[in-house]
């Protein structure tokens, strides 16, 4: 009976011995979790940074996370690459930034095409992408649970700018037909060839101004790949090829639709003379339209569209919910408001 109870005793001691030691486990596991959840890092990658659109996005983008980190007590590393444009850089800057850890990425893909490359690589990693600005195929979207868009509707963007137009030629049919011949003679400058905004951009804002009954006749037309020093050079052209024809110039953004009013000054042609409309209401394009230079644009809600992408990011680098204050359509896209821009809008307004 003695053995037995020693036995007894001993065991008894070795089991509480293992729960001690297995306590002590948990507890440092649970602290390593605690201080993993205080810290996040996340990935943001852009197609090309001096594009003047992008670059605001990311001031924005910036700005929320330096906001997140006051609010929720949680320190954020925010690595941002350059692409330059080449969607190879852009696959080993993905490659790079999962080796450092992050735990979500925030991709403006250079090609929308190749996506399935960088979703490869983050599926293997398991690490969520929020992709913005340059939308993948839907067949890319589809193919796992922890893929995100986030964007601008490229038709509602064309539709308001052409709306912008259809008005001002329903008040005053000669603030757009210059020389009263009963048509608008126009020139399109448009972004990339494959860019799925540009594409729809294009389509919409010349549809809208058809539906409006604006008698339209296109002169010419160029892929500037949204820049405005290619805008600058095939406008400065056309004011050449065609002298005093040209009446009104539909840009698919504001970067081309300064490029254009560069060469129209370099010709010597007032402002206003000839009307120009873009697309995002960047700051240098906001200042045009305040000038009188730009007749019109379309603004996207850019704090809504970097708090979309932030916070998708952030929510699910610690494994939350994400906010129910970000709508998301088919639990993966979300669509950032947008607004027509006069001169009349922003009179006596600051914007960003």
């Amino acid at each position: 009976m003695k053995k037995t109870k020693g036995t007894g005793v001993m065991l008894f001691g070795m089991f509480a011995i293992i729960v001690i030691i297995a306590v002590f486990i948990l507890a440092g596991n649970g602290a390593k979790k605690e201080a993993a959840s205080k810290e996040i890092r996340v990935g943001l990658l852009l197609y090309r940074g001096d594009d003047t659109f992008i670059s605001t996005l990311r001031s924005y983008i910036e700005e929320k996370a330096k906001e997140y980190e006051r609010t929720e007590g949680i320190k954020v590393t925010l690595d941002i690459l350059d692409a330059k444009s080449n969607q190879n850089t852009q696959n080993n800057q993905v490659d790079r930034l999962l080796e450092l850890g992050c735990n979500a990425l925030c991709v403006n893909i250079v090609d929308r095409f190749a996506a399935s490359v960088v979703i490869d690589k983050a599926m293997a990693a398991d690490v969520p992408v929020i992709f913005f600005n340059r939308e993948p195929v839907e067949e890319d979207m589809n193919r796992w649970e922890k893929l995100y868009y986030v964007g601008a509707d490229a038709k509602e963007s064309a539709v308001l700018e052409g709306k912008i137009l259809v008005d001002a030629y329903r008040k005053d049919p000669a603030s757009l037909d210059r020389n009263g011949d009963g048509t608008v003679s126009y020139v399109l400058l448009e972004g990339e060839s494959n860019h799925q905004d540009s594409l729809i951009r294009t389509e919409w804002s010349i549809q809208t101004l058809k539906d409006g009954g604006v008698p339209l006749e296109k002169i010419t037309g160029g892929i500037a790949s949204w820049e405005r020093s290619q805008a600058s050079a095939m406008m400065e052209q056309w004011l050449t090829d065609y002298p005093d024809q040209i009446e009104l110039v539909i840009c698919n953004n504001d970067d081309m639709a300064l490029g254009a009013i560069d060469a129209i000054e370099r010709a010597g042609i007032l402002p206003g003379t000839i009307k120009l409309a873009g697309i995002d209401a960047t700051p240098p394009g906001v200042e045009a339209l305040k000038a009188g230079k730009l007749f019109g644009t379309v603004e996207a809600d850019k704090e809504g569209y970097a708090n979309a992408i932030f916070g998708i990011a952030a929510s699910l680098s610690r494994g939350l919910p994400i906010d129910e204050s970000i709508k998301l359509e088919n639990g993966k896209y979300f669509w950032c408001s947008q607004k027509g821009l006069t001169q009349a809008d922003i009179a006596g307004t600051d914007n960003k």
